[in-house]
C-alpha cells in the first residue's frame, strides 16, 4: 500500500500503524512523545489519504529470441534473458529492456557462446552486450534483486548434476512481474533440490530449456517439480535437429499437438487450472 500525503497540516492519531509495501512491513508505534502529537481529537485539520492500489491484473507477455533469449514484458517493468549478442545479433535488432539477466555469463558450447559479457556485472561497463541493451541493468548471479519495481531472485544451480564439474555454473531467474512469477531455468542440467525449490519459491511460468544439458525426459521431471499453470519450452535449435528433443518433450508432458503463438499474454485471473504448455514462435535470428 502506498499512501501519499501533504508535507505539512496533516496529523494521526492511533497506537500503532503497520504500512505493508511488497513484502517489507513497517511498524510505527505511538502514543508519540508530546512536541511530536498533533492535535487534540476533534480538532485535527481532515486526512485524505491516497491509495495506489496494485490490482495485479495487468498482462505480462513472453516472446521469445530463440534459444533461451526471452522477453518479459509487464506494466511494471520489461526483461530480457539471455541475450546474447550470438543469438540476438551485434546490434541486438531494437530489442531493449529495463533488465537484462544471463544465466551463464561465461557462456557454454551448447549455446554457441563466447564470453558475451564480463561475470559479476550489475550494470553495464563497456561489457560486449547487444548494442540496444547497453542501458539496461544487468544481472548474472545469484541474489535478491529490485530493478524497476520488478523484484527478481537469482538461484545458483549448474550446468550439470555434478555441481557445475563438467559444464560449469548457471543461474536461474524468478521474475515478479506484475503479481505473475515467472522462472528462467537458463541451460539446467539437473532437478532442483529442496533448498532450491525454496528459494525457486511460488511458479506461474515455467521456462524450461530444451535439447540442452537435460533430456526431455529430465525436463519434463523438472516441470513437475514446480508445480507451474504455465511451461515455456526453449528449444536450443530452433531448426531441425532440436524437433527431436522437443517432440520428446511434448510426449512426456502428455501433449499431443500445439501450434506455435508469437506470444504468450497471461494475467492471474487467466492462469489455466492445469498445467499448460505453450510453444511460443521464435523471431529470426540475428
Amino acid at each position: 500500500m502506498f499512501v501519499s500525503s501533504p508535507t505539512s497540516g496533516w496529523c494521526l492519531h492511533a497506537t500503532g500503524l503497520v504500512c505493508s509495501c511488497g513484502t517489507v512491513k513497517h511498524r510505527f508505534l505511538f502514543p508519540l512523545p508530546p512536541s511530536e502529537r498533533g492535535a487534540p481529537i476533534g480538532q485535527a485539520p481532515l486526512v485524505r489519504f491516497f491509495l495506489r492500489v496494485r490490482s495485479y491484473n495487468w498482462l505480462m507477455e513472453i516472446s521469445s529470441y530463440t534459444e533461451t533469449c526471452l522477453r518479459f514484458k509487464g506494466r511494471e517493468g520489461v526483461v530480457v534473458a539471455d541475450a546474447y549478442p550470438s543469438v540476438v545479433g551485434p546490434t541486438g535488432r531494437g530489442l531493449t529492456a529495463d533488465i537484462a539477466t544471463y544465466s551463464r555469463p561465461d557462456g557454454h558450447p551448447t549455446l554457441g557462446l563466447e564470453k558475451e559479457i564480463r561475470r559479476g556485472t550489475r550494470k553495464t561497463d563497456g561489457g560486449r552486450l547487444p548494442a540496444s541493451l547497453q542501458s539496461a541493468f544487468v544481472l548474472d548471479s545469484p541474489g535478491e534483486y529490485e530493478v524497476h519495481d520488478v523484484l527478481i531472485t537469482g538461484v545458483r544451480t549448474f550446468g550439470d548434476d555434478a555441481q557445475g564439474a563438467d559444464r560449469g555454473l548457471n543461474t536461474s531467474f524468478v521474475f515478479e512481474l506484475d503479481g505473475l512469477h515467472a522462472l528462467h531455468l537458463g541451460d539446467i542440467g539437473h532437478l532442483l533440490s529442496e533448498e532450491m525449490l525454496g528459494e525457486v519459491g511460488n511458479v506461474d511460468v515455467a521456462c524450461v530449456c530444451v535439447g540442452g544439458s537435460l533430456s526431455p525426459a529430465r525436463a519434463a521431471e523438472l516441470v513437475a517439480q514446480l508445480d507451474a499453470k504455465l511451461v515455456v519450452p526453449m528449444p536450443l535449435d530452433s531448426n531441425a535437429a532440436g524437433t527431436e528433443p522437443l517432440g520428446t518433450f511434448l510426449h512426456e508432458m502428455g501433449v499431443q499437438h500445439s501450434e506455435p503463438v508469437a506470444k504468450l499474454s497471461v494475467t492471474i485471473s487467466s492462469l489455466p487450472q492445469e498445467t499448460t504448455v505453450v510453444l511460443l514462435e521464435p523471431r529470426a535470428r540475428g
